[in-house]
């Protein structure tokens, strides 16, 4: 797990560096060290989600109030947002979605098989630019394009981490 230690930190500092000022977030493990450190973050707000698409509406209106958002999730939430994401592609509102992956690499759940082959596709489809990234050396400039790429475009970005960098979880 250090590396997503290492990770999480760089893409917090990039975070703060592009001044995303609002986190929103369902929990998740693999995102779990970012969230830690968006939550003692004093320039951030961090906003716990009971549902993903609630998200994009809390990118809506930080936007609309002139601020930075980004939208934290693993892919399984991804099918709850498609619909939202359509209102946002369609008013080209901005937005940086961090998407962890399950239902690769080494994946013990098979209900979590599905989405993950959907993930990149379906948020093509919708307009959405996905980044892959597949190495956790990565993932910090990935992330540091994705937010200038998304907020000087106007457009939703979602950078897709594979489980491959998180580590897959063991059923116990």
């Amino acid at each position: 797990m250090q590396a997503s230690v290492k990770w999480s930190e760089q893409v917090h500092r990039v975070l703060r560096a592009q001044r995303v000022r609002q986190v929103a977030y369902v929990p998740d493990s693999g995102l779990k060290r970012l969230i830690e450190l968006a939550r003692a973050d004093k320039l951030m707000q961090a906003v716990p989600l009971t549902t993903e698409e609630e998200g994009v509406a809390l990118a809506t209106g930080a936007w609309l109030g002139g601020e930075k958002s980004a939208l934290l999730m693993q892919s399984s939430g991804v099918g709850n947002c498609i619909n939202m994401l359509g209102m946002a592609v369609e008013c080209r509102i901005p937005l940086l979605m961090i998407v962890t992956m399950r239902g690769q690499w080494g994946e013990f759940n098979p209900w979590q098989v599905p989405m993950a082959q959907a993930v990149a596709p379906v948020l093509t489809a919708m307009g959405v630019i996905v980044q892959p990234v597949d190495r956790a050396g990565e993932v910090a400039e990935t992330v540091d394009a994705a937010v200038r790429l998304a907020f000087n475009t106007n457009r939703i970005v979602a950078v897709q981490i594979a489980q491959r960098v998180i580590g897959a979880k063991a059923f116990k």
